[in-house]
């Protein structure tokens, strides 16, 4: 299959109709050039793909309040990993 160059515009037209795979690329087009407020509207929209891209950053950055807002838009496994993280014992805790 021949790699082809779609143009951002394009795949919106096509997100817009419904095409879940056009959102994806626009997730992915967005997390590689490291744009959050796209990956956040792409979510908004239902992306569930940049749900995953923004949890995946905000889990190696610790940032909780970024989980809890991605719970909050709607990817339940950013509530999950919030979960997880709160759930882990604090360095040198002592039982």
């Amino acid at each position: 299959m021949a790699n082809t160059n779609i143009d951002r515009e394009t795949l919106r037209e096509l997100a817009d109709e419904g095409n879940e795979t056009a959102l994806d690329r626009l997730a992915d087009l967005a997390d590689a050039a490291s744009d959050l407020a796209e990956l956040s509207e792409l979510l908004d929209e239902g992306s569930m793909h940049a749900g995953f891209l923004l949890t995946r950053r905000a889990t190696s950055a610790g940032d909780l309040r970024e989980l809890q807002r991605i719970s909050d838009a709607g990817y339940d496994q950013a509530g999950n990993e919030l979960d997880r993280v709160l759930k882990a014992p604090a360095d040198g805790q002592r039982d």
